[in-house]
């Protein structure tokens, strides 16, 4: 079997070298970006929900017809799209 060949100019590793891992960015997500997310997801939610449970009771939902799921899947969607933003 073939041997490796041995470079010359490759560089030594010192002892002096620190390889402690540094965070670049350590403060995470504001807090107010969680509740905005949270609330999008939760109020998406709730509007698919009472749309299908008390849809025909509520005149402006019954007016809306079908822009009811674009709506509550539009706010669901913005929501799970602000979950790769959080930190």
């Amino acid at each position: 079997m073939p041997k490796s060949k041995i470079t010359t100019n490759a560089v030594p590793q010192s002892s002096t070298t620190n390889r402690t891992p540094v965070k670049i960015n350590a403060s995470g997500t504001p807090v107010w970006y969680k509740v905005i997310m949270f609330a999008l997801l939760l109020a998406g939610l709730a509007w698919l929900v009472v749309n299908y449970l008390a849809g025909p009771q509520i005149d402006f939902m019954v007016q809306l017809g079908a822009w009811n799921y674009a709506i509550g899947f539009g706010l669901f969607i913005v929501g799970l799209l602000m979950t790769m933003g959080w930190r």
